[in-house]
């Protein structure tokens, strides 16, 4: 099954749109659809619409197609219907946005989307002020159903998506969350051979799991903390990770807008070295307070051992003290004694009784990313140090 990067973008950008408040022309008031449109052109959206019915509190957007800056092409997403359009604060509320069920299908691969439903979105008044003033934000989402096919095969399925957000209010940071109830993958449909001989051989030819994550926006000075990113798999394990940045300002984020709109005026082909440099100088704002990779155990490890041990005609438990034996020495290059034996310790924890094995990076103070990046180039062999890395094995 080979599909290729270009299509998966693509259908990647299809669902990312189902996701956003398509609210551009909810009014038959044209300056209202005016002021909107412009929005979302400053935020890196065109949109655009063949008609709306109905009345001021409860219309349909007929045609609406989107365009982000950076995309060549517009993408025709059907019909969207708004519920409960109120005045409010000089602005709106829209008590229910739902979109049209969706379904794009390229180079033999077909996504299909159940209706994307929004509750209680706000759009903000012209000229608001405030940290997220000219923000347009709702309260909740959800998404029924996604399935990717290939050819007539599902390949992937993803139940329940819930989002839940709290705006920010009174100084306090916005908070969202997102969960599924389950997603499906056949990996049966993998036709390398090398991959197709490990997926059999450790009896994952369908895996099922679910999804998970959360974390807060401080807009005010651009904090930013992912606290959970769980992705679970049943019978394997869950993979997580977190971070926490500052800088992610909307003065941040609307220059990254901006340098996507150049990116995507470009011509195919162009030299975008220096958009590239511009990016790293615009990268320099961010500053890294601290991140985690977690892998909780739930039999994938053994599972592997014990491959890659018939593999070469021995026992898995023979694998994993080869492994223990090995990493000291990899470790050395490090010139890190300290984290040698932490990881060593760790890995040997880890594979004697396979529970969780966590990678973390706690400065005691925030890391300007201009400063990880001298780093890098210059001694990366320090970068542990700066950064406090540890590794432990087997904790809560």
């Amino acid at each position: 099954m080979t599909i290729q990067r270009s299509t998966l973008h693509r259908f990647a950008f299809s669902t990312f749109l189902m996701t956003l408040p398509l609210n551009a022309a909810f009014a038959q008031d044209t300056a209202v659809a005016d002021r909107l449109k412009a929005a979302l052109a400053a935020q890196g959206v065109e949109i655009s619409w063949t008609g709306v019915t109905g009345d001021n509190s409860s219309m349909v957007l007929q045609g609406v197609a989107v365009k982000p800056a950076a995309e060549k092409e517009t993408l025709p997403i059907g019909d969207v219907k708004l519920e409960g359009v109120t005045e409010a604060n000089g602005g709106y509320q829209i008590a229910t946005v739902t979109t049209s069920a969706f379904e794009r299908s390229q180079d033999g691969v077909t996504l299909d989307l159940s209706p994307f439903v929004i509750h209680d979105m706000t759009v903000p008044a012209e000229g608001a002020t405030g940290p997220v003033g000219s923000l347009m934000m709702y309260k909740s989402a959800e998404l029924s159903n996604m399935t990717v096919k290939v050819a007539d095969k599902t390949a992937f399925s993803m139940d329940g998506l819930a989002i839940e957000i709290t705006p920010p209010a009174e100084g306090k940071a916005m908070e969202f969350s997102g969960t599924t109830e389950k997603f499906n993958a056949d990996l049966a449909l993998v036709d390398d051979p090398k991959s197709k001989e490990v997926i059999d051989a450790l009896g994952y030819q369908n895996i099922s799991g679910n999804f998970a994550l959360a974390g807060t926006w401080q807009p005010s000075d651009g904090k930013m903390e992912l606290s959970k990113y769980d992705i679970s798999v049943d019978n394997a394990g869950t993979f997580g990770m977190t971070f926490d940045l500052g800088g992610y300002t909307l003065d941040f984020i609307k220059s990254l807008q901006e340098m996507q709109k150049k990116l995507g005026a470009q011509p195919e082909g162009a030299d975008n070295s220096a958009q590239g440099m511009a990016m790293l100088g615009l990268m320099q704002q961010l500053s890294f307070s601290g991140a985690s990779i977690r892998f909780d155990d739930d039999s994938l490890t053994n599972k592997v051992l014990d491959y890659v041990g018939k593999q070469q005609g021995m026992s898995g438990k023979d694998i994993a003290n080869q492994a223990k034996a090995i990493v000291p020495f990899g470790m050395a290059q490090l010139n890190n004694p300290e984290l040698t034996a932490e990881v060593t310790a760790a890995v040997s924890k880890y594979l004697d009784d396979p529970q969780s094995l966590e990678i973390s990076a706690e400065p005691p103070a925030a890391v300007p990313f201009a400063l990880i990046m001298a780093g890098a180039m210059a001694n990366p062999l320090d970068l542990p140090k700066t950064l406090g890395v540890t590794v432990k094995a087997n904790e809560d």
